[in-house]
């Protein structure tokens, strides 16, 4: 529908309380019902002097631009400036962003990368749609209420069509013979193509939500699919990648996080070896409220043994509260006398410690493509606000101080990424066996880089937002949420300290004798 063309001088004589209107990027808006409801309050309107005159520079510096695509307020505008056209460009869904950096630059259109083809460009395209159409809006909500992803969302990501849970687990013969999302065929998915995917979930923008979103299935369910007995194997396999099912991977204990070795939680064999009774706990499980399924970590007679358990008898969860969203899921999980059958034991009795491990540099890796993307993300909120935000009669752009830690955020973000990306190269140039021996120490030292680096980019995105930056709604409100989840990735998946020094330990075998100063 057209909008009524009206001149600025009309609009100037609607100044006042019960008729007041004002110019939003050349659209004029009837706010003089509205002004009472407005959570500033009616004074703010009249007090900013912006009554019957035009508050683009005004709305901008105080409102994200999503605001005015709200139905409620769609439903205010009378008319449009004649002879004007709108300046500000709403992205449609799909859009790369045009903000310099706000892309890691295969992305943007005067680079060139050696890693991606066409394939990664058509990946990244539909993932980029799904998320700003549906995965978004899912997101935010979910972070509001505590709740896990909608069912659309869970099922679509799990169905035939799209495969998207399938390609979560990585590259494999899982993938063989199908058609992936975007039109990828399963025997062309490689790291590159896992990397673009996991980064443009990302965008999301719900640390809780993407932890929730089956992210137990990207730790819990490799276990059962490399070391899982069929028929059980498959039957899992189906449940958890169509989202029927949810699993979660077991491990930490309150006695035991990093220090996989000290676990307590144990699992005894029958006389006749035909069940295994498991009992103990487990602490900050990832999706353990959503879980059906367990992949459980236990000590047994000859050291550690991994076993998938099903929700049932003798099985407990409590929801554990932490700094980000409840969507998570994460949980305390009580084991009391559970008794599964020996088919249900992943792996080698005994043979555990090679079972947990065996995931952990592509965990590892995952949590360094997120990473590097929310850290991103965080610099195109600061670079827009710097843009748009004025003070002192100028943009924050002007101010010198600003500009430094600008630089610093950038340079940081770019530098993970590369580093991300040749460490990807190597993946797809390496068998399982080499990466173990070469990579295992290169993940671990890019992931305590990269989480130490958000955890500066979110101090500096606080203190260019303000008080703006601190708080839950509005303009700041990414920032707040990625100052206050950061230091998840600092912890998940092994503790900074504990990464580093594995790092260093794996270059100490490989130091030669024969060397000196």
């Amino acid at each position: 529908m057209s909008l009524k063309s009206m001149t600025r001088d009309e609009v100037a004589q609607h100044n006042k309380a019960g008729d007041l209107w004002v110019i939003i990027d050349s659209i004029v808006y009837d706010l003089s019902k509205f002004a009472r409801l407005h959570p500033g309050g009616a004074g703010v309107l009249l007090d900013a002097e912006v009554a019957g005159k035009d508050a683009t520079t005004v709305f901008f510096g105080l409102h994200r631009h999503e605001v005015l695509l709200k139905p409620q307020y769609k439903r205010l505008q009378i008319g449009q400036i004649e002879g004007s056209k709108r300046k500000i460009k709403v992205p449609e869904p799909g859009d790369l962003s045009r903000v310099p950096y706000a892309e890691p630059t295969w992305l943007t259109p005067a680079f060139k990368s050696p890693y991606y083809n066409d394939s990664h460009r058509s990946l990244q395209k539909a993932v980029r749609e799904f998320v700003d159409s549906t995965l978004y809006a899912d997101a935010q909500a979910c972070e509001e209420n505590g709740k896990r992803a909608s069912a659309e969302v869970l099922k679509f990501m799990g169905d035939a069509k799209t495969n998207i849970n399938a390609m979560r687990l990585g590259p494999g013969k899982h993938l063989h013979g199908k058609e992936l999302f975007g039109g990828v065929k399963g025997e062309d998915f490689d790291y590159f193509h896992e990397l673009v995917m996991t980064q443009e979930l990302v965008r999301a923008a719900g640390r809780g939500y993407a932890d929730g979103l089956n992210g137990g299935m990207v730790i819990g369910l490799p276990p059962v699919m490399n070391f899982g007995q069929e028929p059980l194997r498959t039957k899992v396999l189906n449940e958890v990648l169509s989202s029927e099912k949810v699993i979660s991977l077991a491990i930490s204990e309150a006695f035991a996080g990093s220090d996989v070795a000290g676990l307590r939680t144990t699992a005894v064999k029958s006389e006749d070896g035909k069940t295994w009774t498991i009992n103990g706990t487990k602490k900050w499980i990832t999706g353990g409220m959503h879980s059906d399924y367990f992949t459980v970590g236990c000590r047994t007679e000859g050291g550690l043994t991994v076993f998938l358990v099903p929700r049932g008898e003798g099985v407990e969860t409590k929801q554990i509260k932490t700094s980000y969203s409840t969507a998570a899921g994460t949980a305390y999980i009580t084991f009391d006398n559970v008794v599964i059958p020996a088919e249900n034991m992943l792996g080698p009795e005994d043979g555990g410690l090679l079972v947990i491990l065996s995931n952990f540099n592509h965990e590892r890796w995952v949590m360094c493509c997120g990473s590097a993307r929310s850290s991103r993300l965080v610099v195109e909120e600061c670079l827009q606000w710097c843009a748009q935000r004025y003070v002192f009669g100028k943009p924050l752009l002007a101010q010198p101080v600003i500009r430094q830690k600008l630089a610093f955020m950038i340079a940081k973000v770019e530098a993970m990424q590369a580093w991300l990306e040749n460490v990807t190269y190597q993946m797809c140039n390496m068998s399982y066996k080499q990466q173990s021996s070469n990579l295992a120490g290169q993940i671990a030292f890019l992931k305590m880089m990269c989480t130490r680096v958000s955890a500066e980019i979110g101090d500096d995105a606080v203190q260019i937002f303000g008080g703006r930056g601190l708080t839950k709604t509005g303009m700041g409100k990414l920032v707040e949420q990625f100052q206050r989840t950061q230091k998840f990735d600092a912890i998940l998946g092994g503790a900074e300290e504990v990464l580093g020094d594995l790092g260093v330990r794996q270059l100490m075998r490989k130091m030669p004798k024969d060397q000196r100063l």
